[in-house]
């Protein structure tokens, strides 16, 4: 037997002796399988991941079954999933049965509600304004938890896939008005822009946040002469800044914005309302006073319109003339881009799916994150969005109090 005085030697000689390094243990990831239904909804062009976000996801250890023909419509073929790690399957009720979490682009069809399981996760439009009770209860049914893309936000607080859609929608619009002045499309033989020696084109935009923003941009870049109306001045005063150049501006006055309809070539609809229905600002009457042959683009058609001569069109058949002047009132434009749309929506939830992946789930996931927390409509088959509940006439409880436990 040692003594307490040898002990105590022994032990300070293996103190000071070389020890292997003991390293930091990183934290365990949990395994995702996710799942990316084709896209069934009338001329929904866009997927929710590219195969580049499916390979930054398979390559961090989680799994993704990608529906045959998914990305068809925005030129991805099932062999660039095959190659990034995703597996391909052939009906959507795979899809469903294989994955824990859902990624989709338009809400799920009725049947596909159907395939839902209980504790599992949607990712998806929710377009509160036409969501009947239907449709909800049935989701609530499943027990599964649902997340609404156009109610995340960012870390500065953004509606980050609202925003980057309406960049998307903004650009567009001013090369759909192009297509329209030109003789291709019957237009009045004009050419968007300006050009030395001739008067620029008239562009007004009406609407000055981030689908107005982007038109503006594009307007400026081909050299037309661009008018903003808007009701805040707050959001004009923030477009000159972003611009960083002096473009005419006015709150939106009817015999002040009639005048200038009247020389207008191109009119491009960006109000946005918070709820419910855009306000008309262009009556029939300023529309008949336009220039034949004149442009109006409405990309606020999906809430209404800001023109009471805007009907809802489609892909197939985009534009309809009334008073001479040709409408384009296309809800989705962001399918007409839809390869630059999905690139848009992978970067998004790309980086949610990760950050999902590094909490250990979808629920742990949600504690600490509040711009995914505010996309939460359903968890676990509690209805938790106060909108939807006061809209419908639901009954609703607070996620916070349902996840405390958790």
């Amino acid at each position: 037997m040692k003594s307490s005085k040898d002990l105590i030697k022994s032990l300070s000689q293996t103190a000071l002796m070389p020890q292997e390094e003991t390293l930091e243990i990183s934290k365990k990831k949990g395994r995702l399988n996710i799942g990316i239904p084709r896209e069934i909804s009338f001329q929904e062009n866009r997927v929710a991941l590219v195969p580049d976000a499916v390979s930054l996801l398979v390559n961090n250890g989680h799994q993704v079954v990608v529906e045959t023909n998914a990305g068809k419509m925005s030129n991805f073929q099932d062999h660039d999933y095959s190659e990034a790690g995703a597996q391909i399957v052939y009906t959507p009720e795979e899809i469903y049965k294989n994955s824990e979490i859902i990624v989709k682009v338009a809400p799920p069809s009725p049947e596909e509600i159907e395939f839902m399981r209980p504790k599992q996760t949607l990712f998806s439009a929710l377009q509160l304004t036409v969501q009947p009770e239907s449709y909800i209860k049935h989701l609530m049914g499943k027990k599964v938890t649902a997340i609404a893309y156009d109610l995340l936000k960012d870390e500065e607080g953004i509606y980050s896939v609202i925003r980057s859609m309406s960049e998307i929608a903004g650009g567009a619009s001013i090369l759909i008005a192009a297509e329209y002045l030109s003789n291709v499309n019957n237009g009045q033989g004009a050419m968007l822009g300006g050009i030395s020696g001739i008067s620029p084109t008239e562009v007004i935009i009406l609407g000055a946040g981030t689908v107005g923003e982007f038109a503006t941009r594009a307007a400026l870049g081909l050299g037309a002469s661009v008018k903003v109306f808007d009701n805040s001045v707050y959001k004009l005063r923030r477009l000159q800044s972003v611009l960083g150049t002096r473009v005419f501006t006015s709150i939106i006055q009817p015999r002040v914005l009639a005048k200038h309809l009247k020389t207008a070539d191109v009119v491009i609809g960006a109000m946005r309302a918070r709820e419910g229905r855009t306000p008309l600002v262009v009556t029939e009457e300023m529309v008949a006073d336009m220039k034949v042959g004149s442009v109006i683009v409405d990309v606020s058609i999906d809430q209404g319109g800001c023109f009471e001569t805007s009907k809802p069109t489609n892909h197939t058949n985009p534009v309809f003339r009334k008073h001479g002047v040709i409408h384009y009132c296309v809800p989705n434009i962001a399918s007409r881009v839809s390869r630059t749309a999905s690139y848009a929506l992978s970067t998004i939830f790309g980086s949610i799916l990760l950050d999902i992946g590094e909490e250990g789930g979808v629920e742990k996931m949600l504690k600490y994150h509040a711009g995914v927390r505010n996309g939460v409509y359903i968890f676990n088959g509690s209805l938790t969005n106060k909108y939807l509940g006061d809209l419908l006439k639901l009954k609703y409880k607070d996620l916070d109090l349902l996840m405390a436990g958790i």
